[in-house]
């Protein structure tokens, strides 16, 4: 946290309270209507802050510690310190509270409740309290009552009053009191006659006054046992400091009057001009002990340093010797006159005691700008520590409601030479009075607007000099008689618009208090749910209009004129104040109900002008329906015709029913809140593909949505729980490894600070959270610890302070990737680069063979972005796919390969590369050795194996360093190896990987029975399965292999095993089922019997075996689906069982699989399942469209088929693929419209790009062939397209797969000797395209 704004400080005397506790400094406030508490030493600066009905305690002028709220929710009216024991005592019209200090010897400083003190009836409001010593409270009121509260509160002496005291203070050694009434020239002082428990007395005598007395000070002695030092400062309303001294111990009074000094005369500015002139005059004391200690200090470490001494503070060090006390005397216009006062106390007083130390000007505070006198009054409380940045520090205690925090330095303070800046702000305290409801901010964010539910409104702004360290300040109040519904801010908080009920009113804000310049009444059916400035044509327009929109979807336009910026100084309202008028009326042109509307939350550039009315404008709003249905608008404005044209530019179906909550940013993404208040949706409107799908589980609901953005458009999400608030950051997309699309990356919990639930919160332009909670303000810098737990896994760059900026981080994490990224170089293998990823390994060897820690590593490896967008190859049928040796090197290039992977992993062992966490470098030494594995059968495999033999090898080396990554390969890679025609070779290295003793499970990881085409070799693997299933354990249990035999049809081999199973009981039995003839209706039966009884004992593989034998393929198929749960076993038995022609089969593609596709958004499963349909033209056809469009599914698809991992990028590179491989797949394409191929390349461009593949994006959009429209449109449906009229280049063979349509298996693309088809013994013309184009 980088600044509190607490709230509203009171206007009292004793709403500051400050003392010396022990080796701390500590700070009381009271504030409306709340108390805080600070502490300050050397080494820990603790605030505490009393705010509305509880404390707060900082650990500093901008960290809050703790908040401890009483039950009674009265106004607090005063508040002091116990310097010697920590103690704070706070009242409220009813009641004294005291609060004392524990753990601060475990270093965990916290105070808790003590005891409560009832108030005396009919006591006036006003309270004054005072701590004396061994705890005890003076209570100043119609009384004065002295308490002891050591253990629990005893009353040990009470003085009734005639008239109510407004000050009473003990001095340092309480042995006396001094007090006075409101408006009372006569200052009681109280001598305590005798002390204890039971027998405490105190006698009084007067100190006259000419005029009523403002203010009274002890000096504070820290030794406490001579009583015999009491000087007491009084200030009256004549503008005279008094001093009271002990001059004659024996006199009647006690005291005399030792000194004065006129505050008006003792400053004298240089000027003439009266304007320089105040007649305000403010003061503050510096106890000589306090001037004397520092002042040593600091001349003790200049001579220590060596360093030269400030002739400024030779004068003080001169000063000093004598140990003055000083007297501060300032004006509100700069000018401060300093008096030493020396031998305070003496008998006879000589001339020089009383002299003047320096007149210097430039002593700048904010003081109000008020007519009001009580608002323009100033308290000043100081206190000095020895510390080299600062010496002084002073409290300013506004009565307008603003608690500065000032520090200087003495040489700086009382240099006589003229200086630009004495004392700088610390922090400023102030803020509001009730609970914070809303926070709105400006379009550029360097203004925000802070409004309570009791329309109490704050405009603040960046920059000025009401200015704190994180450059917000209190520009100015708004209290609005009428309720507020919603607010606007214009001209970065120059004007306001507030919507009310059936009026809306403008407000000039360029003083303070904000005045209103206008109200417009208007008349709309439904309530104002949005308001919502419009996009100008002209940019240097001094005309602004708004819309107010409403839940029945009409509103209300109203233009605004603003005066001119030469106009707008903060005294120039008169006639240059704004004017307000109705522009239009309108109607939204929506069809269902309109839940809520609200405006976007500016993302990216300030800009908020447009000159036309399309989908790239600029959205200013989003609205959801009931059903969950998002729409972003925009809207043009036609000042001819005085109308507003609205546009919808995005639309997203959620299929989340009664949202809650909804929020967007100007740059398309959306977040939407289940009806729960639980779930969270983050919504790409541009693409309409869901990125993010969390649920926060626990009691904290969501409150609260907030968007910002880095510079370069990449999006932060601030998500409000009650008591913290959680953001989100925007990650690179990753399909391969499937990592989330978004990420926590800071939680802020303001529990610890402050029981309020939060209110609203918002970002500023900066990059800084606001965040209101009760009636304070809590602003959050972007400055991220790298040491946290949610960022510790990222990639970041290593910074000495071990902090980083939040844009920063959040451009590193979604900015281009360097070439050596896993990530890169498994994208770059998918679209056909290896050679480029070898260039790159060798790259990355060569930098890594003298690389050091600390050495900038080159994120190109020296390659040349031109290296990437070069024309690939293009890929051809599969019986025709060329080996890859063709484009690689020579067989010398390839053994050189083998040794710089191997020396580059053994680089990576030794080497920390700065651009990868430790887990991608170790990613990219498994990626390095599959590529080298792939590089030696490179010559006898073609693209696709290469693709799947990487991610396979990939996938078992990750499998084999930890659980994380078990799960089996996915669809996208077993289409790899399904389309192509080095299957046989696949085959044989993944059974190399097993040792030759694959079992099913490890059969399943590879996918194989998906992508095996010859049915030849898929039965022959499926035995060896079946063989290994057997022999995997010593007893060799027939029942293991039982499914897989008899799949096989191999009844004969499994009895056989039986045979030799003696060891099982159930051989006997076994082995006399198996005998029959099950192809009679009777040991159908019982074998069906069997199969059913075995289900009920859970032997789901053993009762499917059955089925088998009863030839009832269906129900085998249904157990290993639904039992078993194993799609591939499922599928692999229909298989075998009754090959790729099978009714089973089909009956599992259409009603399992291509339905589970379309629910699943699953375009890599549809395009298989289709392919092995026979339906072509519709496998191509689901890399592009959405799957439920292309399949009757009874259940609409879930969420996560929206989501973006249903478009992987990949998939462009497959239809690329198989557009031109048949003439299906070519009218597949044909059926595809030219814009939603456009849109699917350019969706694509920017998946690369948000995976931090910009390259690869590029080389997308550079080298992308679409395919050519025929002028003349085929009369029928059914027609051949003509490939030449589609296709632009004619380099690849096109199979014809329409003239002789058969079974699936006769059209896959498989090893071994498929049965010959006749296009390819007598090829036609028209099936088949050469270079020459005949």
């Amino acid at each position: 946290m980088r600044a509190i704004l607490p709230g509203k400080p009171q206007a009292r005397l004793q709403a500051v309270s400050t003392a010396q506790w022990g080796a701390l400094r500590l700070v009381v406030l009271l504030n409306t209507p709340f108390v805080s508490v600070a502490i300050t030493n050397v080494l820990c600066n603790v605030k505490v802050y009393i705010s509305g009905n509880g404390i707060i305690i900082l650990g500093g002028p901008r960290d809050l510690l703790q908040t401890i709220y009483l039950e009674e929710s009265s106004t607090l009216i005063a508040v002091t310190i116990d310097e010697a024991t920590g103690k704070i005592a706070t009242a409220n019209p009813k009641e004294i509270y005291v609060y004392g200090p524990y753990g601060q010897e475990e270093g965990v400083l916290k105070w808790s409740f003590q005891c409560v003190i009832p108030r005396e009836e009919q006591e006036p409001e006003h309270v004054s309290l005072s701590w004396g010593t061994d705890e005890e409270l003076l209570i100043g009121s119609s009384s004065l009552r002295l308490f002891l509260t050591a253990t629990e509160e005893t009353e040990i002496w009470r003085r009734r009053l005639p008239k109510s005291v407004k000050l009473a203070e003990f001095s340092h050694d309480a042995s006396l009191i001094a007090s006075t009434g409101a408006y009372d020239r006569l200052i009681k002082l109280w001598k305590r006659q005798s002390s204890g428990a039971d027998d405490t007395r105190f006698d009084f005598t007067y100190l006259p006054h000419p005029t009523a007395v403002t203010a009274l000070h002890w000096r504070k002695n820290h030794t406490r046992e001579h009583g015999s030092d009491h000087v007491l400062y009084t200030i009256c309303k004549d503008q005279k400091i008094r001093v009271w001294a002990a001059t004659d111990p024996h006199g009647v009074q006690g005291l005399q009057l030792w000194a004065a000094i006129d505050m008006q005369t003792s400053i004298q500015p240089r000027q003439l001009d009266l304007q320089s002139r105040s007649g305000d005059r403010f003061a503050f004391i510096i106890d000589s002990h306090d001037f004397t200690r520092v002042t040593g200090s600091i001349v003790q470490g200049i001579a220590n340093s060596g360093s030269q001494q400030h002739h400024a503070l030779e004068h003080l060090a001169e000063v000093a010797k004598s140990s003055p006390e000083l007297c501060i005397v300032v004006d509100s216009h700069g000018h401060m006159s300093a008096w030493g006062l020396e031998n305070v106390g003496c008998k006879t007083r000589k001339p020089t005691d009383v002299f003047n130390i320096a007149h210097i000007e430039n002593f700048t505070l904010a003081f109000p700008d008020s007519e009001s006198l009580a608002d323009s009054n100033v308290q000043l409380l100081s206190f000095c520590r020895a510390q080299e940045d600062a010496q002084l520090t002073l409290l300013a205690h506004h009565f307008d409601g603003r608690i500065e925090w000032l520090e200087c330095k003495f040489e700086e303070l009382f240099d006589p030479a003229p200086q630009q800046q004495r004392v700088w702000r610390k922090t400023l305290w102030t803020g509001h009075e009730g609970s914070i409801k809303k926070i709105v901010r400006s379009i550029s964010g360097k203004a925000v607007i802070s409004r309570t539910n009791d329309n109490e409104a704050v405009i603040w702004r960046q920059g000025g000099y009401d200015t704190n360290v994180l450059g917000l300040s209190r520009y100015s109040l708004l209290d609005s008689p009428k309720h507020i519904f919603r607010s606007w801010i214009i001209s970065e908080g120059d004007f306001v618009v507030n919507v009310h009920d059936q009026g809306v009113s403008i407000w000039d804000a360029r003083s303070s208090p904000a005045r209103c310049v206008d109200i417009v009444p208007f008349s709309l059916e439904g309530h104002v749910i949005c308001l919502v400035q419009l996009p100008e044509q002209n940019p240097d327009s001094t005309t602004v209009h708004l819309a107010g929109i409403t839940s029945q979807g009409n509103g209300i336009v109203w233009s605004i004129l603003l005066p001119r910026r030469s106009h707008r100084s903060s005294g120039s309202q008169g006639s240059f104040g704004p004017s307000m008028e109705f522009f239009c009326a309108f109607q939204l042109d929506i069809e269902d109900h309109l839940a809520f509307m609200l405006p976007v939350d500016p993302a990216g550039a300030a800009s908020w002008t447009s000159s036309s009315l399309d989908t790239f404008a600029r959205d200013i709003a989003i609205s959801y329906s009931p059903n969950g249905r998002l729409r972003t608008w925009t809207a043009g404005l036609d000042a001819d015709k005085s109308l507003v044209r609205w546009l919808v530019t995005s639309t997203v179906e959620t299929g989340i029913d009664n949202p809650s909550l909804a929020s967007a940013s100007s740059i398309r993404k959306a977040a939407l809140v289940d009806r729960a208040k639980t779930g969270l949706t983050i919504w790409d409107m541009r693409s309409g593909q869901l990125e993010h799908d969390v649920q926060f589980h626990g009691l904290e609901t969501i409150g609260d949505l907030d968007w910002s953005s880095t510079p370069d458009n990449q999006s932060l999400l601030a998500i409000g729980f009650p008591h913290r608030v959680v953001i989100l950051a925007q990650m690179r997309y990753d399909y391969l490894s499937v990592g989330p699309a978004w990420a926590p990356i800071r939680e802020i919990n303001i529990k610890d600070s402050t029981p309020h639930p939060i209110g609203d919160s918002t970002w500023l332009g900066s990059g800084n959270l606001l965040v209101g909670a009760g009636n304070q303000l809590f602003v959050y810098d972007k400055t991220v610890d790298l040491s946290d737990e949610m960022i510790s896994e990222f990639t970041v760059p290593v910074h000495k302070q071990g902090r980083l900026n939040l844009f920063d981080l959040v451009a590193f994490l979604n900015g281009p990737l360097p070439l050596f990224h896993p990530q890169f170089l498994s994208q770059c293998i998918l679209v056909g680069k290896l050679v480029q990823v070898q260039s790159i390994i060798a790259g990355l060897q060569k930098a890594l063979k003298f690389f050091t820690d600390g050495d900038e590593l080159d994120s190109f490896v020296s390659m040349s972005p031109k290296d990437f967008i070069v024309q690939s190859t293009p890929v051809v049928g599969a019986k025709e796919m060329q080996p890859m040796a063709a484009n690689m090197i020579d067989e010398a290039a390839e053994a050189n390969f083998e040794e710089v992977a191997a020396s580059l992993n053994e680089n990576l062992i030794k080497v920390s590369i700065p651009q990868l966490t430790s887990r991608e470098q170790i990613h990219l030494a498994d990626m390095v050795e599959c590529v080298s594995t792939v590089d030696k059968h490179r010559r006898s495999m073609d693209e696709n194996a290469v693709r799947y033999l990487l991610f396979f090898r990939q996938h078992m080396i990750r499998k084999n360093q930890g659980p994380a990554d078990r799960a089996g390969i996915t669809f996208r890679e077993i289409i790899w190896a399904y389309h192509s025609s080095s299957q046989e070779i696949l085959v044989d290295l993944i059974s190399r990987q097993f040792q030759g003793r694959m079992l099913w499970g490890q059969a399943k990881e590879s996918g194989m029975f998906l992508w095996m085409t010859d049915l030849t070799a898929l039965r022959a693997q499926f035995e060896v399965i079946a063989r290994n299933e057997y022999t995997k354990t010593d007893e060799k249990n027939p029942i293991d292999c039982s499914l897989y035999y008899l799949a096989l049809k191999k009844k004969s081999v499994l009895v056989g095993l039986w045979r030799m199973a003696a060891w099982n009981r159930e051989q006997a039995s076994t082995q006399r089922l198996l005998s029959n003839n099950f192809q009679e209706a009777r040991w159908k039966t019982a074998a069906l019997k069997n199969a059913y009884a075995l289900l009920g004992k859970r032997r789901f593989e053993y009762a499917a075996a059955f089925f088998l034998l009863a030839g009832n393929l269906q129900d085998a198929v249904n157990v290993c689906l639904h039992q078993m749960r194993d799609l591939q076993l499922a599928v692999a038995v229909a298989r075998v069982y009754e090959g790729d022609d099978g009714l089973v089969l089909r009956q599992l593609l259409e009603g399992k699989v291509l339905p589970q596709a379309a629910l699943e958004g699953n375009r890599w499963l549809a395009t298989w399942a289709f392919w092995m349909l026979g339906k072509r033209d519709m496998a191509v056809r689901s890399l592009i469209s959405p799957v439920h469009t292309l399949v009757d599914a009874a259940e609409a698809p879930k969420i996560q088929a929206r989501s973006y991992l249903a478009n992987d990028p990949a998939l462009v590179v497959l239809y690329k693929q198989l557009r031109g491989k048949t003439l299906k797949t070519l009218k597949g394409a044909s059926q595809i419209l030219p814009k939603d191929e456009w849109d699917f390349v350019i969706q694509n461009a920017r998946l690369y790009d948000r995976m931090g593949c910009d390259l690869l994006a590029l080389d997308l959009v550079r080298n992308w062939e679409f395919l050519l429209q025929p002028k003349d449109m085929p009369a029928k449906e059914e027609a051949t397209p003509d490939p030449r009229k589609l296709l632009r280049r004619r380099s690849s063979l096109v199979v014809d797969d329409l003239s002789n349509p058969k079974s699936p298996t006769g059209m896959k693309t498989g090893m071994g000797k498929p049965p010959p088809q006749k296009v390819f013994e007598e090829p036609e013309a028209n099936s088949l395209l050469d270079n020459f184009g005949f």
